[in-house]
């Protein structure tokens, strides 16, 4: 597997009374062996489809196809969505330099540039499709349901604009989208605006939801656009799957000890609070997509604990304190990436006068290294307990791994917590009562 997991800073043996017994801990990896063996079943009778998309090759020549065919003469590519639909793209674009200064090249002839708009804000909408050179502009359209509102709002008001511009004949080689097949008796708007207009349509698989979806083609796209390669990133996962078909004991298989030891705090010590700490800004919109996935598949029924996306180094100077020696319900996870040597050297003159001679000689990267040594032994040093995820070459194939990692992580963890990840009914009486408000009754 692309990376290393340390969980020795989350035990009681190293951290003292805030941590995990030991055999506290053995006894929610046991508990999970039935779920692992189950898995298993699923795998083999393809029940679920999320263990198999490792496998898929022909769904990547389909949406290589279509963006090849959408994005000619295009200078700038939008994708509309929203949670799930738009997350796991922007994690895998920003591996290609999506929101990165400096990283993220502008829009050319043959790779336009990438923008995602997944949150709804009326101001933004009106001055996004104002700014833009319509003819040059491509839309990718992603909603599983096909009825998610605010996507529907951000397809109809870019429509509207590409026909006020005169374009209307050219919509069907303007926008491309993605939403599962229709069935009978369901509504799919998204389908029906596709259909009126010829706009070609990829189909989102009907039975992996839209959190767990980043490995199909609604990241594929986003991630074939930043020009990455797609079938490391699935071997990376398949990495994953391939631990998991080994049959090893829970205690061999790392989601297997992420989740005894997240559920294990949460409930005999107390950590309701969950910190994604990545030191990489390339993995920034990895612990946004993490948060929704571990806060929106657990937080049913009472249970589930709080989901924070934090950033290292930048937040050891606006969280730091809180996590060392605020309330004691913080399980921190660090996920380090090998940066020692790299980024530009630092000048001895320079360094000395700034009265910093310790940095003098040293690369930017030797900095971020140290800092990732530091805090996971402050925190340990604290009796904080904290998780390490080390990733010796941050490429595809690591991508892939961890997400994988982490969507069966919070699988098994459902399965300690007696919950169902994959639903979302508290979430529907929201969508019902901003029916009820736009129409009046």
């Amino acid at each position: 597997m692309p990376f290393t997991q340390s969980i020795e800073g989350c035990l009681e043996e190293k951290i003292g009374r805030t941590g995990l017994p030991r055999d506290t801990l053995n006894a929610y990896l046991l508990r999970l062996e039935p779920r692992l063996e189950s898995l298993r079943e699923e795998y083999a009778q393809t029940t679920l489809p999320l263990l198999r998309v490792p496998e898929w090759r022909d769904d990547i020549a389909d949406a290589r196809k279509a963006l090849q065919r959408l994005t000619q003469g295009a200078r700038t590519l939008v994708f509309f969505g929203t949670g799930g639909s738009s997350l796991g793209g922007q994690t895998l674009a920003q591996l290609g330099g999506f929101g990165i200064p400096g990283d993220d090249k502008h829009g050319s002839e043959t790779r336009p540039r990438v923008r995602f708009y997944d949150n709804l804000d009326a101001r933004t909408l009106a001055l996004t499709l104002a700014g833009l050179d319509l003819k040059s502009t491509r839309f990718v359209v992603i909603s599983k349901s096909g009825g998610t509102p605010e996507t529907l709002v951000q397809t109809i008001a870019a429509l509207d604009a590409v026909r006020a511009a005169g374009l209307e004949a050219e919509i069907p080689h303007l926008f491309l989208a993605v939403t599962e097949p229709e069935t009978q008796g369901k509504t799919n708007g998204l389908r029906a605006l596709c259909r009126h207009f010829g706009i070609p349509t990829l189909d989102h698989h009907p039975q992996i939801g839209g959190r767990f979806s980043v490995l199909i083609n609604v990241g594929l796209l986003p991630a074939l656009a930043k020009s990455l390669d797609v079938e490391a990133l699935r071997k990376g996962a398949g990495t994953v799957i391939a631990a998991l078909l080994d049959e090893r004991p829970a205690a061999e298989f790392k989601p297997a000890l992420g989740a005894a030891v997240a559920v294990g705090l949460a409930k005999e010590r107390g950590m309701r609070v969950s910190v994604m700490l990545p030191y990489s800004d390339r993995l920034a919109r990895f612990a946004a997509w993490y948060a929704q996935l571990w806060g929106e598949s657990l937080g049913k029924k009472g249970e589930g604990t709080t989901p924070v996306a934090a950033l290292g180094p930048v937040d050891q100077h606006s969280r730091l304190q809180l996590y060392l020696d605020g309330a004691p319900q913080h399980l921190v996870t660090v996920i380090r990436e090998n940066c020692a040597g790299r980024g530009p050297l630092m000048a001895s003159d320079l360094a000395k006068l700034a009265g910093a001679d310790y940095l003098a000689g040293h690369t930017a990267g030797d900095l971020v290294a140290a800092q990732q040594r530091a805090i996971p032994e402050a925190l340990t040093a604290a009796g904080r307990p904290v998780r390490t995820i080390d990733i010796p070459t941050l490429d595809e194939a690591a991508l892939g791994a961890l997400l994988m990692h982490f969507m069966l992580e919070t699988i098994l963890a459902a399965h300690l917590l007696g919950i169902d990840p994959f639903d979302q009914p508290a979430v529907e009486s929201g969508k019902v009562l901003t029916r009820r408000y736009l129409t009046g009754a």
